[in-house]
């Protein structure tokens, strides 16, 4: 008897951790996996926007004559520091309110808009976590202030340029970007732009054309009534420039799916590159019939004209309609850039007809070709966003110019930027004809 009563203790004591242990639920290890696996594809593709960058300052570099390389190597630089500050202190909770989109933005104005969630802080039902969509977030705040960058360059203040990206980027940006992508009254109407053909690319065109109108032309732009060419120095560095850029909109785009679905993703990567494409071989041929010769400018531009216009419907159009968005931004561009110098509006490195022109079309070019989304509802949000960030942008610069002035002195301007401003030459000891 005794013997029982001790191997039933014995039993008992044994037993009682395997219960617990059977009581315990086992990790889900799938999803686990697919966390990290989204997580990670998200992060790659807020890298690839952060490479971006480097695109931007050898295109706009490249097209700009050789006296002012440094200079705007140096803006390019210093904008997306700028810019994830800025995002970091309030223009993330700006943006994403995370309450009432209306009280939620009161709060985002009243300080700091970090945090230290507790936990692993996942976000969007598990794909990634908070800190991951800040950092993909912050990228793309930094990138719609350096399109302004290459429109306002060879004759703009840099002191005043770091101030307007600073207030452009800290309030304007994530305000009207809230409208659709904080849960605001566009997102109610069902207005759709995945990656930001309006709320990055037309945003940073808006303020791209105040800039533009308020500083004026470059000196010897136009003369008699006739545009004249001021070439770019390096073309070999705008070319690498925007095969960059082409390369980051895969992140761009790809991870604008906010997750690694391979469906969606799939479908994106395809589409980025075929509209890419389609443009480039539409800017070659508008070249071609409205120059008498293919030029390269134009035909990259081309190139960065197709991204921008899939930009908004990457997700939801097909592989046809990609490719008629593609060929219809190439000829776009083109004309665009043609027309504005008819206009005497000065834009350097065409950065009005790549992100302003081609982002309205893509964005409109949604509501035609995607049976889900309507076209007079993405008129609407083109509309409102646009003047906003015009006149947003509009008041900035004539606050600056009254304050501090925002054009550099005519000395300096013929002299060079990168001399006056900089104290150095991007290229010591070479000599240029006066002109570059």
């Amino acid at each position: 008897m005794k013997f029982f009563f001790t191997f039933f203790v014995m039993f008992c004591f044994l037993a009682a951790p395997a219960a617990e242990i059977a009581a315990t639920p086992a990790p889900d290890f799938g999803r686990e996996a697919l966390f990290s696996v989204n997580n990670l594809w998200v992060m790659i593709g807020a890298m690839l926007v952060f490479i971006m960058h480097l695109g931007f300052a050898c295109v706009e570099s490249g097209l700009a004559r050789a006296k002012n390389c440094t200079n705007i190597l140096f803006k390019n630089t210093m904008t997306p520091a700028i810019g994830f500050l800025s995002y970091a202190i309030c223009g993330f909770a700006i943006m994403y309110p995370n309450s009432h989109w209306l009280i939620g933005h009161l709060f985002g104005f009243a300080g700091w808009g970090l945090h230290n969630p507790p936990g692993p802080a996942i976000a969007y039902n598990g794909m990634y976590t908070y800190w991951t969509d800040f950092f993909f977030q912050g990228m793309f705040a930094a990138t719609a202030a350096t399109i302004v960058s290459g429109a306002v360059a060879e004759r703009i203040k840099l002191s005043s340029y770091l101030c307007f990206t600073a207030i452009y980027v800290t309030v304007v940006y994530p305000l009207v970007g809230s409208w659709g992508w904080g849960g605001g009254w566009l997102n109610t109407l069902h207005f759709h732009d995945f990656a930001g053909s309006t709320f990055v690319h037309s945003v940073g065109g808006f303020a791209a054309l105040a800039g533009i109108l308020l500083l004026g032309p470059r000196i010897g732009k136009y003369v008699d009534g006739k545009a004249m060419p001021l070439m770019g120095h390096n073309m070999s560095q705008a070319t690498i420039g925007v095969f960059l850029l082409w390369f980051g909109w895969f992140g761009f785009n790809g991870a604008s799916a906010l997750s690694a679905n391979p469906a969606i993703v799939s479908l994106v990567l395809v589409n980025t590159m075929l509209a890419a494409s389609a443009a480039l071989v539409s800017a070659m041929c508008a070249g071609k019939l409205l120059l008498g010769k293919p030029d390269l400018s134009m035909t990259l531009n081309g190139c960065l004209a197709g991204l921008v216009g899939i930009t908004a419907g990457a997700d939801c159009v097909s592989v046809l309609s990609a490719i008629i968005i593609g060929l219809v931004s190439g000829v776009l561009v083109t004309c665009g850039v043609l027309l504005f110098d008819k206009l005497f509006i000065d834009d350097p490195v065409g950065a009005l007809s790549v992100h302003l022109l081609c982002g309205v079309w893509g964005t409109l070019a949604v509501g035609i070709f995607s049976p889900e989304y309507k076209l007079l509802t993405q008129l609407i949000g083109v509309a409102a966003v646009g003047s906003v960030s015009f006149g947003a942008a509009y008041g900035i610069f004539f606050a600056l110019k009254k304050l501090f002035g925002i054009r550099v002195s005519e000395t300096t301007e013929l002299k060079g930027l990168d001399l006056v401003e900089h104290g150095a030459e991007a290229y010591p000891g070479f000599q240029f004809f006066s002109n570059m």
